[in-house]
């Protein structure tokens, strides 16, 4: 399988999961600005809505969307519990994680990372994220991990996201059972790879 990836983007978490699932995946470079991958390819012919992850089957068949791409890696070992059983509570907690982290924090990055985002709507991102943070970091005083305190898919989307705030100067100082996440997580081996091979590409 190939992972359609962008350095520093949310293509980071379906690449983690994958690494804890020892799923290799085949990493093809995506330039968004031009809309071409390092193979020589038009990117939107892959993914028309002209933006990473995208997952190729070995079949050719494309998956869009880094929770879905998630998701689907990991119902392929389904016995490592990424995702935990169809059906369970668990599972739905997963998936409800995965939208809450979608909708509500990556969203709200977006106009930090816009040219065009005036200085108050900057601000407004920021002050959203906060309040959210805040919701993230009620959980996290109580465990480790976001679901029944152990490694899933939406722990890798979430520390995927809390990793621009540093580059984005967003400071976490009144979160510290983030910031204990955030330095937990950077020694997983699954992490520590994904970075590694986003270096190396």
């Amino acid at each position: 399988m190939k992972l359609y990836y962008t350095p520093g983007t949310c293509a980071f978490a379906p690449h983690t999961v994958a690494n804890e699932l020892g799923i290799k995946l085949d990493l093809v470079k995506v330039d968004l600005g031009k809309k071409t991958t390092s193979d020589g390819k038009n990117f939107l012919d892959i993914n028309p809505k002209g933006y990473v992850p995208a997952l190729e089957l070995d079949d050719g068949r494309i998956l869009t969307e880094g929770p879905a791409i998630s998701l689907y890696l990991a119902d392929l070992h389904p016995e490592k519990n990424l995702a935990h059983k169809c059906g369970t509570f668990e599972r739905a907690e997963v998936t409800s994680w995965l939208s809450y982290i979608s909708t509500e924090l990556h969203k709200n990055f977006s106009p930090l990372y816009a040219p065009a985002s005036s200085d108050t709507e900057k601000q407004a991102a920021r002050d959203k994220l906060a309040k959210r943070f805040a919701l993230v970091e009620q959980t996290l005083e109580k465990a480790s991990y976001l679901v029944s305190n152990q490694f899933s898919a939406a722990d890798a989307y979430l520390f995927t996201v809390l990793g621009w705030c540093d580059h984005l100067g967003i400071a976490l100082d009144k979160f510290p059972s983030i910031q204990r996440y955030i330095e937990e997580l950077t020694q997983r081996e699954s992490i520590i790879a994904a970075k590694a091979a986003e270096k190396a590409g």
